[in-house]
């Protein structure tokens, strides 16, 4: 019986490489969005607690300079939340670009698997051809001797 060789079988196993380094960049993607998001929420409840404290110290005897430094606190907060906001929105542009390499990378292995199946389907009906050709050829051999 003949074996089945695919003649593309070494850009199918480059597409698949291609495909496994697309989802690790993905996922380095993914991670450092979630660590950009994690600074941001913490930036962001420390700002929350600065403004609760400055709140409760204009409720309690009235502190100037502490007053001062919270509302300094709060704006250099301020500053580095939209300096983060900046970074996580950098981090979804490349998670984004990841996830269209991804998708790619995935839809073009696709497509080498299902030429793959195709030549195979095409290798099937040629073995069998040729099997149902010999069987007719020895049928006619045998009725001939006959």
């Amino acid at each position: 019986m003949a074996k089945f060789l695919y003649k593309m079988q070494n850009v199918l196993d480059v597409k698949l490489k291609m495909e496994d380094q697309a989802k690790t960049s993905f996922a380095a993607a993914m991670a450092v969005l979630n660590e950009e998001e994690e600074k941001l929420s913490t930036l962001i409840a420390r700002k929350e607690d600065y403004e609760l404290r400055g709140r409760q110290m204009r409720e309690d005897i009235l502190d100037i300079n502490e007053l001062r430094e919270n509302t300094r606190a709060i704006d250099n907060l301020k500053e580095q939340i939209k300096v983060q906001e900046g970074a996580v929105e950098r981090a979804r542009e490349n998670v984004e670009r990841a996830r269209v390499r991804l998708q790619t990378a995935m839809q073009e292995r696709k497509i080498q698997e299902k030429l793959k199946e195709n030549a195979f389907e095409e290798f099937k009906h040629e073995l069998s051809a040729a099997e149902s050709k010999e069987v007719d050829e020895l049928v006619s051999y045998r009725h001939g001797r006959k």
